[in-house]
């Protein structure tokens, strides 16, 4: 083991054009196809770009600076960084399209942040970004000429596009429940310790030299599972070697390739931001949504969805049919869901949701009978034609395993 090496365990429109009887059984479809498709596209997003130029820094242990990170005090910034996805999918057009009517309802606003934020998911983007402590941060979202911004401050939380110039409030950003202070370590070294506690044989963590982020000096952490049969090749997170601030990450695919995620920042100024960045006035003749009434929209799903949903999946759906099991431990985990849904590919489902299939994934056998693989560069699900949907950042014959020895 190297000297600076520590083991540890790490991490529609249907709705549009299908109508009637249609819109009926497509719904019993949908859940299936959602859960597989958007675990597919999830991600965390961490801002993260090196510049050429490694710096000549003091020799540190990844438990010193695991401790750094939890010593850090940065509760300002200031800056520019830019986030570029590469999942490996096809377009999500037809995904976000064939889905969209479960969502928010026709007429959601253009600047809910629950649809905007998505397109973090795929592309690059540039964003600039503004933070003072817990209560006060500001986003945005730059598309040309075009912005999007996402304010937090205090109690309120407001988001504008200035292209369809709609705007979307909501209340009470501040409340909800408290993390019990009690239950979490006390020091830095506590937390570093608590981290490395958990280790096991399933993960090499290891201080790999320096880098350049946005003119700032930083080392380099680089997480690697051990387990085979996962799709994670590495993360590396670029540290800020004055403050523990995270500056850099990327996560890599065993594909190769261009990273799955790779965002960072181009510019960063740990100073105080001025309050007024924070402030927001809804522009003259723009359309206001709250987000306590867009909410009522979205909890009432349309009576044949309810009717079909409840036919089909309420064998026991209050925990998802005959629900949710985990296989594995580490990278290697696998998520279980038997929904006691149809075959989604029998000549009984919808041909939108046929096509779709057919687009997204790829048809794949075993003993355990047949099913459509999603396959991205990191995440990928296996849905069975008897309702079993198996995921997890795993690859194609370790969700075939799993399948297999499920039957």
């Amino acid at each position: 083991m190297a000297p600076n090496e520590v083991p540890g365990e790490t991490a529609g429109e249907i709705r549009g054009e299908a109508r009637g009887e249609t819109r009926r059984r497509a719904s019993r479809y949908v859940v299936p196809v959602a859960v597989a498709g958007v675990a597919a596209a999830t991600i965390g997003l961490v801002p993260a770009l090196a510049a050429s130029g490694d710096p000549d820094l003091p020799e540190i242990t990844a438990q010193q600076l695991i401790e750094k990170i939890a010593a850090s005090e940065t509760q300002t910034l200031s800056g520019t960084f830019r986030v570029s996805t590469d999942l490996g999918l096809p377009a999500l057009d037809g995904l976000a399209s064939g889905l969209g009517g479960l969502g928010g309802g026709e007429g959601s606003s253009t600047a809910d942040p629950s649809q905007r934020l998505t397109e973090l998911a795929s592309g690059t983007h540039t964003l600039r970004l503004a933070a003072d402590g817990p209560e006060r941060q500001r986003l945005t979202l730059l598309d040309g000429s075009d912005e999007y911004s996402l304010i937090h401050n205090g109690d309120d939380v407001w988001a504008h596009d200035s292209k369809s110039n709609e705007v979307f409030h909501e209340k009470g950003a501040s409340e909800g429940p408290k993390a019990e202070e009690e239950e979490l370590p006390a020091t830095p070294k506590e937390l570093a310790d608590e981290v490395l506690k958990a280790a096991g044989d399933t993960t090499s963590i290891t201080v790999d030299g320096t880098a350049k982020v946005a003119g700032r000096d930083a080392y380099q952490l680089v997480i690697k599972p051990k387990q085979a049969g996962s799709t994670v090749a590495s993360v590396k997170i670029a540290v800020d070697a004055a403050n523990g601030t995270p500056l850099k990450f990327t996560l890599s695919s065993v594909e190769g390739g261009k990273p799955v995620v790779d965002a960072g920042f181009t510019k960063v100024d740990f100073a105080r931001p001025d309050a007024s960045v924070f402030a927001f006035e809804v522009p003259k003749g723009a359309k206001v949504t709250e987000g306590a009434e867009e909410a009522r929209k979205s909890e009432k799903l349309p009576e044949d969805f309810e009717k079909e949903f409840g036919k089909d999946f309420g064998k026991g759906f209050g925990g998802f049919g005959k629900g949710l099991n985990v296989i594995g431990e580490g990278w290697t985990t696998i998520a279980k869901l038997d929904t006691g849904a149809p075959a989604p590919k029998t000549d009984e489902a919808p041909k939108e949701i046929r096509g779709l299939l057919d687009s997204f994934g790829d048809e794949v056998t075993g003993k355990f009978g047949s099913g459509t693989l999603f396959k991205t560069k990191l995440v990928n699900a296996l849905l069975t034609d008897d309702g079993k949907v198996y995921v997890g950042a795993v690859t194609k014959d370790a969700l075939v395993d799993a399948a297999n020895a499920g039957k």
